[in-house]
């Protein structure tokens, strides 16, 4: 079968699919790289809209298909006919390069709130792609649980750098397979296999406009590489971080933030709690509450830029397209479970 993938900006690309192989895994073995995370139908990163033709889709995580008729997700869309497919990026955005493997060794392990876990690896050096850690802030990285085929991608909390270290906050999921596995037997020392960096979660660096970044969860970590990059090159672009936790409890250690700022002295910092306890001095609410009452003090529209689950996602936008948002000024990245 014959699958066209039509671009956001329109376009064209033609890729050969076989039968019983998903529309993603033909886009790659033509040479192009969606962008994708899970590849087990629940983060719902390859969402795209089938325009023409036959298609079934394989068992996918509720909420995780795209709104709309002819909502799929790329990594189990099976064509039974030549299909059409629209995607929400630009043509620019697909890579056309094999996503470089790595492997690393886990140099830490540290609680990073509650449920939360900061990890940190060492890239190991090799011929390619020597020993930097070469990444764009708001980037991801995807690890294999070891001896199984498991992956989960997860997004970087720190700044490119010439040693190799890669820094992670991940939440610690009741169940999860690969966090389990982090919270219970991953030790120092144990080599996990790599791939990356992926991911187009990155600043519009060409705008004028202030920013209000959101996160949510350990969604904080890709903000926290965006506002560490903001610092590092001295933008003075006004910014204003919304942090939402359920609880006070799930926030990351106060220094971690404290530090962003110093280095960023025009940051404003709103931490949303949604269930606060006695004596919460914050906001109280949730992350969208928060920026819908930012929005409501007027001034320049912002550019918006979110990353947590999927419910947060969506209630975000919902607050920045009833304030006025422009939707070329909201960016978004999904936090995967």
């Amino acid at each position: 079968m014959d699958v066209t993938i039509v671009t956001r900006d329109g376009v064209r690309l033609g890729v050969a699919c076989a039968e019983g192989q998903t529309v993603l895994a033909a886009a790659e073995e033509a040479g192009l790289y969606l962008p994708s995370m899970c590849r087990e139908g629940s983060c719902g990163m390859c969402g795209a809209h089938v325009t023409g033709g036959a298609y079934e889709m394989g068992a996918c995580a509720d909420g995780a298909l795209p709104k709309g008729e002819g909502g799929v997700l790329l990594c189990r869309c099976l064509a039974l006919s030549d299909l059409e497919v629209e995607v929400e990026v630009r043509d620019e955005q697909i890579g056309r390069h094999r996503v470089p493997e790595r492997r690393a060794v886990i140099a830490e392990l540290a609680p990073a709130g509650a449920g939360a876990l900061a990890v940190t690896l060492q890239l190991e050096a090799d011929d390619t792609h020597g020993a930097a850690a070469d990444f764009v802030p708001g980037q991801f990285f995807e690890m294999r649980l070891p001896g199984t085929e498991v992956r989960r991608a997860y997004s970087l909390a720190n700044l490119p750098n010439w040693d190799g270290r890669l820094e992670f906050i991940i939440r610690l999921v009741p169940g999860g397979r690969f966090s389990g596995w982090l919270g219970a037997e991953a030790r120092v020392g144990q080599v996990l296999e790599l791939r990356g960096p992926m991911g187009h979660f990155a600043l519009d660096e060409a705008s004028p406009r202030p920013r209000v970044l959101v996160a949510g969860g350990c969604g904080v970590a890709p903000i926290l590489s965006l506002l560490r990059h903001m610092a590092e090159f001295g933008d003075a672009t006004q910014v204003h971080l919304i942090y939402g936790a359920n609880r006070e409890a799930e926030f990351l250690p106060p220094e971690i933030l404290a530090a962003v700022k110093a280095a960023l002295p025009q940051l404003e910092v709103t931490h949303a709690v949604w269930r606060p306890e006695a004596g919460w001095s914050g906001f109280s609410g949730n992350a969208a509450e928060a920026l819908s009452a930012v929005l409501a003090q007027g001034g320049t529209m912002p550019d918006i830029y979110v990353c947590g689950p999927p419910r947060m996602l969506d209630t975000v936008a919902a607050a920045a397209l009833a304030a006025g948002v422009p939707e070329r000024q909201f960016f978004a990245e999904r936090v995967q479970s």
